[in-house]
Formats: structure tokens, sequence, C-alpha cells
């Protein structure tokens, strides 16, 4: 397989999945809203820490607020992470390898390419926000679901299952280190009576809240919670399921020690970790590590098949 369209299906893989983890990030975010009392003050500024980063921010915008950040995340022209970019970016890979995708998937972006730059100023209404986040993560799962049914599972279906876990990888990592430093601002006396709502909204973001709930049997606890994350192999969205499934189709490919070596690597730091213990100056430090084993695993691919 040439390593351009290698290349390309795998960004089509990690857009798609961006533009629906970001979808579903301001979805729990403007749920919460209507959990918390008026007194609790809901921030903003931690979802742009999860998707792209302040300096990029505040470029454009003077404050954080629901409205900037929105509009940043949505549709942000220095975010290249927003939901309109990820569209965008998914799109124009789809079409340079329109040969090697299922026409159905090519039409199914590109419809939701369209509606994403027609509708995103939905999303700045309360009233019809959950409209157009809704529309857009189902979309991408339905385009995920028909490559899944109709694509052959050859190496070209395995560079976009590398590509979509990666990234599903990284936006596990980002929720967890971010949202659980700091998703309600620390300046309300009330806060702790809410951690159970802070925990329950990182769930939530990585549609984890059912299955947690169902494997563990247990309230939702900062310790529980991480090892479901961290460890629990059979949840799709869980860190060492996703490597496991980068390191499956890794090996399916030509020259793979390589990658696999470094995939091995960060299974070997996810099992040594101990949720008890990983209190938040150590949970930020082992999620950095994490993330720059992530970022090595893609260097390595980069470099050997790209």
């Amino acid at each position: 397989m040439l390593s351009r369209v290698a290349n390309n299906l795998c960004w089509l893989g990690r857009y798609l999945e961006r533009a629906e983890n970001t979808a579903r990030l301001i979805n729990v975010n403007s749920n919460l809203l209507l959990d918390l009392p008026k007194s609790i003050v809901l921030g903003w500024e931690p979802l742009v820490d999860i998707v792209s980063d302040r300096t990029a921010f505040y470029t454009a915008y003077d404050v954080a607020d629901e409205q900037s950040v929105l509009s940043f995340l949505l549709f942000g022209p220095n975010d290249p992470s927003s939901i309109v970019s990820s569209l965008e970016f998914a799109r124009e890979n789809a079409r340079t390898i329109r040969e090697i995708i299922p026409r159905e998937v090519w039409e199914q972006i590109n419809e939701l390419y369209i509606y994403g730059h027609e509708n995103y100023s939905k999303a700045l209404i309360r009233r019809s926000r959950y409209e157009f986040l809704t529309e857009v993560i189902e979309s991408v799962q339905k385009i995920t679901g028909i490559l899944a049914g109709t694509m052959t599972h050859d190496e070209g279906y395995h560079f976009l299952k590398i590509g979509r876990n990666l990234e599903r990888a990284d936006m596990t990592t980002r929720i967890i280190d971010v949202r659980s430093a700091s998703l309600l601002q620390e300046t309300e006396t009330e806060q702790s009576a809410f951690e159970n709502l802070q925990w329950m909204s990182v769930l939530k973001s990585l549609t984890a809240y059912q299955m947690y709930r169902r494997e563990m049997r247990l309230r939702i606890r900062r310790p529980d919670v991480l090892k479901f994350l961290l460890l629990e192999e059979r949840f799709p969205r869980s860190l060492l399921h996703t490597l496991q499934e980068v390191d499956k189709c890794v090996q399916t490919l030509p020259h793979f020690d390589a990658t696999k070596s470094e995939i091995e690597q960060v299974e070997k730091l996810l099992m040594s970790a101990n949720p008890q213990s990983l209190i938040q100056d150590k949970l930020h430090q082992f999620i950095d590590d994490v993330q720059l084993g992530i970022n090595q695993v893609f260097v390595k691919l980069e470099e050997t098949y790209f």
C-alpha cells in the first residue's frame, strides 16, 4: 500500500473520532449545567485544555466564557481540532482515497461535512445544541459501522482503525487529566458535595457511565473510575483496550517490530499503575508519561509506514 494512502486512512480515522469526541464533550458539559445549583460556577476553560490549548484560544478570545469556548470548539479559526475543522480534514482525506473506501462512506462523510458547515451555529444556542451535537455523534458512529460492515478488513482498514484508536487513547488521557483536576471552579465551598457529578461527567464524556455501573457495581469513586478507564480491557474506550487494538492492527502489517515495541512500553506502564495511589499530582505525571508514550507510537508509525 502507498504510504500516502496509509497516512490518509490513519488520519481519516483520527479526524472522525476527534469530531465525535469533541461533540460529546460539549454535550456532557452542557448537560452538567442542568445538574448544578446556581452557586456552583461551571468552568468552560478546561474544555479548551482537553481539545486544544489556551494559547490558540486567547489569540482569538479575551475570556473563556460559554459562548467563546463553544465558538472555538465548534468552528474556531485558530483551532484545527474544532468540530468543523475535523470534519473538513476528514472529508479531504476521504476525497483523496475515494477508490479505497466504500462509496457509501464517502457519501456519508460528505453529507456530514455539509451539515456541520451549515448548522454549527445551532450549537451556540442551548435549546438547539443537543440536536446538532447528537447529529454529529450519531453520523460518525454510522460511518464507523458502515466501514466495519462493508470495507475489506485489509491493511487499509487496519490503518484506519489504528488512527481511530490512537485518537481515542489520546482523548481518554486528556479527559482524565484535565477533568479530574478541576472541572468545577474551585472558588465555591459547595464544590466537594458535587465531586460525584464531576466523576460522572468524566465517565459520560467517554460513553463509559452505563458500562462502569454494570461492570463495577459500585458507587462512583475516583480510584474505581480510574481503574475502569485505564485498565478495563473489555471497554472500547479504556486506554488498555485502545492500545491492544492498535497492537492487533500493527501485527497485520509488515515491519511491525519497532512500533509493537513502543506499544508494549505504554502497556507496561499502564499495567504498573495503581489507581488507589494516583492522587492528583501523581496522576498528572502518570498521564503525561502515557501521552508521551502514545505520541511515540505514532512517531514510530510515521517513520515505518508514512
